[in-house]
């Protein structure tokens, strides 16, 4: 779905997450299925190129009394172009979500370093980030 999914097409979205969807990033945390497409419109409306690469899926069933409820972990890099960060240029970052769902997806995690994702493509900031980062690298 996220191979397809679009400022356009973001009613892809129901086919995948439950009406009550809790989502989770390092940047936001978003409950309700309305919220998480008011989300993704601003997202979708402000970047130039999103694409999505998956290395790995990992999926277990619940516990004996849920058997009906999965658990996925998915690993994946995500390559984006926005026009304010890093010239345009495109940027990738690695990351992982966690997932958790029966005929929907009720919740979802990702993980991934949020300075890499924007944090560090502002110029003062990344400045400051990669600097810290060098302090941090040398006192090892």
């Amino acid at each position: 779905m996220y191979q397809k999914l679009g400022k356009d097409n973001l009613s892809l979205l129901d086919e995948v997450y439950n009406e009550q969807i809790e989502f989770k990033d390092p940047l936001h945390h978003i409950k309700g299925l309305q919220q998480l497409k008011h989300y993704f419109a601003g997202m979708y409306e402000n970047v130039l190129a999103i694409k999505f690469d998956i290395h790995q899926v990992d999926i277990s069933s619940g516990q004996p009394q849920s058997l009906d409820v999965h658990h996925a972990s998915v690993f994946w890099t995500m390559t984006y172009q926005h026009p304010k960060l890093a010239k345009g240029e495109p940027i990738e970052v690695e990351g992982m979500s966690q997932l958790k769902f029966a005929d929907k997806v009720m919740f979802h995690r990702d993980y991934f370093d949020g300075a890499a994702m924007v944090y560090q493509h502002i110029p003062v900031l990344g400045w400051a980030i990669n600097k810290i980062k060098q302090r941090v690298a040398t006192d090892e």
